[in-house]
């Protein structure tokens, strides 16, 4: 069997964090596949803004390093579960893992997610012991940790036997042994040409090549990106489109791109085991194989994730609309959700009855908030719901998402961190105490009780608590309540501009979210209530000038800070009859009704 000795293709994959997409770069610098003049911004893999600000991969990357006459394909991957469904993607393409793990955190939920992927894929795996400068390093325990992890999902034998690199990714540092660190990152180089498998060479056999990820240019449309399976691909050819419905759609080979550092090069042909992109298929789609026009021969369609949240976008229609953002119609959003959907195969839009409604179904909080984020950040105004997990029936029973859920927190905290994780329904799996004060505790619970829940947990560990969890499958509904906010909301009585005097009057009715001279409108939420139930309140109230001189006139009024909510922890804190208003300045809760008294109506016609 013939096999391409010039090649290699790997994924690397992480909990979210352990500084994957860093090695990366160091792996690009240290390669030579840059010129010594060319500038490299940090993290250059992370191309997107959010990625950037955040420090997290959202979309599945690839790039090829030269090294001693050998091309290296490297995709880097997404380490958070909402993207779990292009991490199984990717490893159809590869040949073998690079796993990443911090040498002090060990293996985390995301850690198991991936490995698991990798594990189910029989891929050849290599383990990158990161951060081995810090000084609460443990390279021994956690690659004790690493070992058990792989038992515990079942690799076979040859999978036990990893070879382990150590390195120290944020000084450009590597070595085989923990102490022997030097600058360069040829110990992980060699491992890869040492022990990844080399691609099958078959080029000469009928051509097979399948879109694993999808890019889109306004000049080219969509573009595939996938592995050259078997057979070989040039510009000009004639191939033929297996699509999933089972109809074969012929085309001609426009443009072909291949991948050195972190550019696409038009290249005239590709053949088995190569990683590229194509271009000038109308309506290409994921799992959908590029064959030979003579010998059409589709591959198996990978698994696509399905949506398990969901939430209502609509038009902005508050007081405010229209006053901060370009695009508020109801046919730029629904373009600009129709181009998502060119390249986000896990996302589902759907119409409504009304037609500047739509529901939204994604993987989960963090997928759907970064679509809403950029949204925002082009120009966009729109109001979103409360998200709301998706219901399935599995043989004939309701089942709603379950999540494996880890936390480690301070041993104080574990007690209130207990009570609310079962006042959401959680069961706890496992308690670990990890020495140094610090306790690891695991839970199952659903989805739903899991919304708004990490603003919760920060709180009761003052920050000092860490909360991973991971999308573990359907189980069948669990009756009665589940989580939901405690607290009422302070609601605004008028439209005008927030004073001092009135947010002073307030302070000791609960947490204020505004500042003053922010512009309100009625029915618009500026702070938490400290009881459970909504008060509407007088938020721009201008205080009374007399012509007598008060004792008090010279001292300065002080208010406490106001609580700023991020887009995220704004999704998290809706409640049923509320809406988030987005626009590229401002994030507002507001109730769907404004008007005071008509939401007193309605609340006393439900309670019949």
């Amino acid at each position: 069997m013939n096999v391409r000795q010039d090649l290699r293709n790997i994924a690397i994959i992480a909990h979210v964090d352990h500084g994957k997409t860093t090695l990366v770069d160091q792996m690009l610098h240290h390669s030579g596949t840059f010129r010594d003049n060319e500038n490299i911004d940090e993290r250059a893999m992370d191309s997107n803004d959010i990625e950037k600000e955040r420090g997290i991969t959202i979309l599945a990357k690839n790039t090829a390093i030269n090294y001693n006459d050998k091309r290296i394909n490297i995709l880097d991957t997404p380490g958070h579960a909402d993207f779990g469904g292009e991490v199984e993607r990717i490893m159809k393409m590869v040949d073998g893992v690079l796993l990443v793990v911090d040498a002090y955190e060990g293996c985390m939920p995301q850690t198991r997610f991936v490995l698991k992927k990798a594990l189910e894929q029989k891929l050849t795996p290599i383990v990158v012991l990161n951060k081995i400068d810090r000084p609460s390093a443990r390279p021994e325990e956690v690659v004790d940790e690493v070992l058990d992890l792989f038992i515990e999902l079942g690799a076979d034998e040859d999978q036990l036997e990893f070879p382990v690199a150590y390195a120290s990714a944020l000084n450009g540092t590597s070595g085989n042994e923990p102490e022997d660190q030097q600058e360069t990152m040829d110990p992980i180089f060699t491992s890869i040409i040492d022990n990844i498998p080399a691609p099958v060479d078959n080029s000469e056999d009928p051509l097979q090549f399948q879109i694993t990820l999808l890019d889109y240019n306004e000049f080219l449309g969509r573009i595939g990106i996938g592995r050259v399976f078997r057979g070989s691909m040039k510009v000009g050819q004639q191939a033929s489109l297996m699509k999933k419905d089972g109809t074969i759609q012929n085309f001609r080979i426009s443009k072909l791109f291949g991948f050195i550092g972190l550019k696409r090069v038009e290249i005239e042909e590709a053949k088995a085991g190569d990683i590229v992109a194509v271009a000038g298929i109308e309506g290409i789609n994921v799992g959908e194989t590029v064959a030979d026009v003579n010998e059409p021969e589709a591959l198996p369609i990978p698994r696509i994730d399905e949506p398990t949240l969901q939430m209502t976008f609509l038009t902005n229609n508050s007081p405010f609309a229209g006053k901060e953002g370009d695009f508020i119609t109801a046919r730029k959003i629904e373009e600009r959700l129709n181009t998502q959907l060119e390249t986000d195969v896990s996302l589902r839009v759907e119409p409504t009855e009304s037609p500047d409604k739509w529901t939204v179904s994604g993987r989960g909080e963090l997928h759907l908030s970064i679509l809403i984020e950029n949204m925002r950040r082009e120009g966009y105004e729109l109001q979103i719901s409360k998200p709301q997990v998706i219901i399935k029936e599995v043989d004939g029973v309701k089942c709603e998402p379950m999540e494996h859920v880890q936390v480690d927190v301070p041993e104080d905290y574990t007690g209130t961190v207990m009570e609310s994780l079962g006042y959401r329904k959680g069961e706890m799996l496992d308690m670990v105490n990890q020495g140094n004060g610090q306790v690891r505790i695991e839970f199952k619970a659903p989805s739903r009780g899991l919304i708004g829940y990490a603003t919760e947990f920060m709180s009761q560990t003052r920050g000092y608590g860490i909360l991973n969890h991971t999308f573990s499958g359907y189980e069948p509904v669990l009756g009665g309540t589940v989580g939901g906010r405690r607290q009422g909301v302070l609601v605004a009585l008028e439209t005008g501009k927030a004073t001092t005097y009135g947010i002073m009057q307030l302070e000791d009715r609960g947490t204020i979210f505004v500042e003053p001279t922010t512009e309100v409108y009625a029915g618009m939420i500026v702070g938490e209530h400290n009881r459970d139930n909504d008060l509407t309140v007088n938020i721009t109230k201008e205080k009374h000038l007399t012509n007598v001189r008060s004792a008090t006139k010279d001292t300065t009024n002080t208010i406490k800070s106001t609580r700023k909510l991020t887009l995220e922890e704004a999704i998290q804190y809706l409640d049923d009859d509320e809406f988030c208003e987005v626009t590229p300045d401002s994030i507002r809760l507001r109730k769907k009704i404004l008007n005071k008294n008509e939401r007193e109506k309605e609340s006393k016609q439900k309670k019949k």
